[in-house]
């Protein structure tokens, strides 16, 4: 059963078959090869995988995200962070970065980052005279911090599949580590600038100027902190504050920046609910593959190996990274926390490995294997946005995806900085 399973799984992923198809093509014909189950059970597990309140969040949080987009917040984002960075040496790359980092704040999304702002930041880096291949890659290595500041929506599935940890916790626990990335990407772009000449693109602005910047940006900004400060006092649940946060968006966009129409609704609407569709989709069938993977005992046999491996915390906790980074270039991240987490988190929970700081490495792990080549999910998004081919973008991702790596080593070494925050309001293990 569980070799139909994989094999199944395998081969229809190398077709290029969607992911969510492949677990349930795999469930069904693992199902039917063992005979003795009903393959009506495998739909039953489909809707009690999504048959859950606090999936909730995913849509209302995926169409504020929309919705503060329709209300120019990419126009006013791009405009502060271009004051704050734009005169030094390499400026449009760091205004780049520092908008993609703010804009994670709403959207919970990567390939959200990159086909939303990143096709517009890519084209003004590319009329600015800096390589297409340059800034698509730039604009793809910055967008995986969209799953990792909150509000993001990979974090509350994990919650969801793993009860050792909460959405709150995870939200605070990714804050650290995603201002982590943006600044060693900054670094790198500071460092390629310098090599290759790249100018500043604007003159350093007043302080009048960048404060009247603030201001204008300030709502939006705002809106990652309404939602962890009502979450944390109480005011609301993480299902209840999506809600929040899609009224909070459409009063902004309508009455603050007077840019959202009621005629864009329709869009709006439609293309939140492709998304949903889309993501939930994922989970429903991962459900079906995680179903069959606990009915074969694959996570028990898994353990046993690993277990006489005999490896120490940190050689554990290594191999895992390695494992993960490689599963995560052919698989999206969604449907690779839903089918690895159960298996790997009460291994690394016995090894004593805290279950904030797992979390965080898990994520990023299966996140950066989007651009990672020759499959990243990423790359393909950014490559049909920037119209740079993938080859080219690769190389120049080197560097980047170097970068990216020391931190998740340094995630790996140092709980703390996973920990520290969600300590400080009192959300750890």
């Amino acid at each position: 059963m569980s070799v139909t399973l994989m094999v199944v799984f395998l081969v229809t992923l190398v077709m290029g078959v969607p992911i969510a198809f492949t677990m349930v093509i795999a469930g069904l014909a693992a199902v039917l090869v063992q005979g003795s189950l009903s393959p009506i059970t495998a739909v039953q597990n489909m809707f009690a995988g999504i048959d859950s309140f606090p999936l909730l969040a995913i849509p209302f949080f995926i169409l504020a995200a929309e919705l503060m987009t329709g209300g120019a917040l990419t126009d006013v984002l791009l405009r502060f962070a271009s004051q704050l960075v734009g005169h030094v040496r390499g400026g449009l790359g760091h205004a780049n970065i520092l908008t993609l980092t703010f804009f994670s704040g709403i959207s919970g999304s990567a390939l959200a980052d990159v086909a939303g702002p990143g096709s517009m930041l890519i084209r003004m880096m590319k009329k600015a005279g800096y390589p297409p291949e340059y800034a698509a890659a730039l604009t793809a290595s910055t967008a995986i911090v969209g799953p990792i500041i909150p509000p993001s929506i990979i974090m509350i599935v994990y919650a969801l599949t793993e009860n050792s940890v909460s959405i709150m916790g995870l939200f605070l626990g990714g804050v650290v580590p995603g201002l982590m990335i943006t600044g060693a990407l900054l670094v790198v772009n500071h460092w390629v600038s310098v090599r290759r000449n790249y100018r500043a693109s604007d003159t350093r602005p007043k302080l009048r100027e960048i404060s009247i910047s603030f201001v204008r940006a300030l709502p939006a900004l705002a809106l990652p902190v309404i939602i962890l400060g009502g979450i944390h006092l109480g005011v609301f649940t993480p299902t209840e504050a999506s809600a929040v946060a899609v009224f909070y968006a459409l009063v902004v966009g309508k009455f603050l920046y007077g840019t959202l129409k009621f005629d864009m609704l329709p869009a709006i609407l439609f293309r939140t609910a492709m998304v949903t569709a889309s993501i939930l989709m994922i989970i429903a069938t991962s459900e079906v593959f995680g179903w069959v993977l606990t009915v074969g005992q694959v996570p028990q046999a898994v353990a046993q190996w690993i277990a006489g491996l005999q490896l120490s915390t940190l050689g554990l906790f290594l191999l895992i990274n390695v494992f993960l980074l490689l599963a995560g270039i052919f698989i999206e991240p969604l449907p690779g926390v839903m089918i690895f987490v159960p298996i790997l988190a009460p291994m690394a929970l016995a090894a004593g490995i805290d279950p904030l700081q797992f979390a965080i490495v898990v994520i990023l792990n299966l996140t950066l294997g989007m651009i990672t080549p020759p499959v990243g999910a990423l790359l393909f998004i950014t490559s049909i946005v920037s119209g740079v081919s993938m080859g080219k973008m690769s190389r120049e991702l080197v560097p980047m995806l170097g970068a990216q790596l020391v931190v998740l080593l340094l995630l790996t070494l140092i709980p703390a900085f996973s920990t520290w925050l969600p300590g400080v309001f009192g959300y750890t293990h």
